[in-house]
C-alpha cells in the first residue's frame, strides 16, 4: 500500500495523493510518497513496551448509547495499552480516523491537558476502520479493525 504524508501537518492519504489535503488545504505539491510513514513494530506477536505505548486500541460497540437511529456504531479509541504519556516533551498530538481508506476526521490533542483517546459514533456497518495516532517524538501508528467482524 503506498502512503503520502502531507508535510505541513502530517495527514497520511493511501494509494495516492489527494489534489488538496483534507485537513490543512495544502497542494498536491506538499504530499511526499513516504512508504516508511507509518511504524510497525518488530514483532507483532511479542510487542515491548514501547510499541503498547503507541499502537491505538480500538473498541467497536454496535449499541450506540448516543444516537438511537440504526446503522450507528460507537468506536471508542485510545492511543496505546498502555496509555502513551502527554507531557510537553512526548505526547501524541492527533487521532486520524478513516474507513476504507477514507478520512473521515482528526482529534487533535493537547498536552497536559487531554489523554490520548477519543470516543465517536460512524453512520457505517461494514469496511475497514484504520486509526492512526501521531506521537510527537515517534511518528505514525496505525490500528486497523474490520467492521464486519465486529
Amino acid at each position: 500500500m503506498k502512503t503520502y504524508i502531507c508535510q505541513v501537518c502530517g495527514h497520511i492519504a493511501f494509494d495516492q495523493a489527494p489534489v488538496d489535503c483534507p485537513v490543512c488545504k495544502m497542494p498536491i505539491e506538499n504530499f511526499e510518497n513516504f512508504s516508511e510513514a507509518i511504524k510497525k513494530p518488530f514483532d507483532i506477536e511479542n510487542l515491548n513496551d514501547d510499541d503498547k505505548m503507541h499502537i491505538p486500541v480500538v473498541q467497536v460497540s454496535r449499541e450506540c448509547d448516543a444516537i438511537s437511529h440504526a446503522g450507528y456504531i460507537d468506536v471508542h479509541i485510545k492511543v496505546g495499552e498502555i496509555e502513551h504519556e502527554m507531557i510537553s516533551e512526548h505526547f501524541i498530538n492527533f487521532i486520524d480516523v478513516y474507513v476504507d481508506k477514507i478520512y473521515i476526521m482528526r482529534a487533535m490533542l493537547t498536552p497536559k491537558r487531554s489523554h490520548p483517546a477519543i470516543r465517536l459514533y460512524l453512520n457505517v456497518n461494514s469496511g475497514r476502520l484504520m486509526v492512526i495516532g501521531s506521537c510527537n517524538v515517534h511518528g505514525h501508528w496505525m490500528t486497523k479493525v474490520h467492521l464486519d467482524e465486529t
